[in-house]
């Protein structure tokens, strides 16, 4: 199974643990995340459910440069990195 880890600012938030997942894209994994969390999809997903601006996903090391679609695939051994860009002096 691949595994989401999430970055660990969000924990000043809410829980972020790590997760498995089947999903073959990156849509698919996310959209089994927040369904289950709702509260980490707001914080990971605009309304349109494309990536927020300051998230980055990146797969095996590979940033995700299509904040819409998603459609980056996942293997099972991969694993997935959901950042937030952060700002400040």
């Amino acid at each position: 199974m691949a595994h989401i880890i999430f970055t660990q600012q969000l924990a000043r938030f809410l829980p972020v643990p790590q997760l498995a997942t089947q999903a073959a894209t990156l849509r698919a994994a996310l959209d089994e995340v927040c369904a289950a969390n709702p509260r980490l999809a707001a914080y990971v997903l605009d309304d349109q459910g494309r990536l927020r601006t300051n998230v980055v996903a990146f797969v095996d090391g590979r940033r995700c440069h299509d904040r819409a679609k998603l459609d980056v695939p996942i293997r099972p051994d991969s694993t997935v990195h959901i950042l937030q860009a952060l700002s400040g002096g």
